[in-house]
């Protein structure tokens, strides 16, 4: 066997393996296959395809699940205390149900995902609130309009979270509160954080989380840590 064929079958091995490990299946497969891309490109379209940007329907399934990231979604709406004055922004919403939890408060609630399934899926989830498609560093929101913004597992995977948590201020009102729920540095490697996922992401301690939220301009801003995950809160 050529070094070639022998590169290819190893990577058609790994290729095989990493898709079992993450529970895809052959739609995900062909999916990765019809890109077209580099063997060296996999790695990122796997972390997109499960984490990062959710496509395909073992993403509508994991996403759609009634428990999906529960524990961080009750964490965020028992921080935020949100009522029928708020209007709250979820960035990176997922599958909506941090967005039907809100509704049911009486606020306002609106949705924002780079991934137009997790949006068809939100809407979906979540039909009394209002979802978009665009990006967390470039919220399409004016000024001011929001009481609330929220982040569930997301901010692991921000290459410049200052810039996001400052757009997130800028759509604030002033007094407006921020919740973050985040994935802690001692989840790195296990089944919450696996490669070659934690290798692509960012991990921050608690005090780097302040100073950063602090650098955006939040007040009174704190972390709370507990079983492998962070919520930092603060003000506008």
């Amino acid at each position: 066997m050529s070094e070639r064929h022998a590169s290819e079958r190893r990577h058609a091995d790994r290729v095989a393996r990493l898709l079992t490990e993450f529970g895809l299946g052959d739609e995900d497969r062909d999916a990765w296959l019809a890109t077209g891309s580099p063997p060296n490109r996999f790695d990122d379209w796997l972390i997109d395809r499960v984490a990062r940007r959710p496509a395909g329907s073992r993403a509508r399934a994991v996403y759609g699940a009634a428990d999906v990231h529960d524990f961080a979604r009750r964490a965020i709406l028992a921080e935020l205390a949100l009522g029928p004055g708020d209007e709250l922004l979820d960035v990176g919403c997922g599958g909506g149900l941090l967005l039907r939890d809100a509704v049911a408060s009486g606020a306002r609630v609106v949705g924002l995902d780079h991934s137009a399934e997790m949006v068809e899926l939100a809407r979906e989830r979540a039909p009394d609130a209002t979802v978009v498609e665009g990006r967390a560093e470039q919220l399409p929101f004016e000024d001011g309009r929001f009481t609330a913004v929220s982040m569930s597992v997301v901010f692991f995977f921000l290459d410049d979270p200052l810039a996001v948590l400052r757009e997130c201020r800028r759509v604030l009102r002033p007094g407006g509160r921020i919740a973050i729920y985040t994935t802690s540095p001692e989840l790195r490697g296990t089944p919450a954080a696996p490669e070659p996922v934690a290798t692509a992401g960012h991990f921050h301690d608690d005090e780097e989380l302040v100073r950063l939220a602090a650098a955006a301009g939040f007040s009174d801003v704190r972390v709370e840590s507990g079983d492998g995950g962070q919520l930092l809160s603060g003000h506008r």
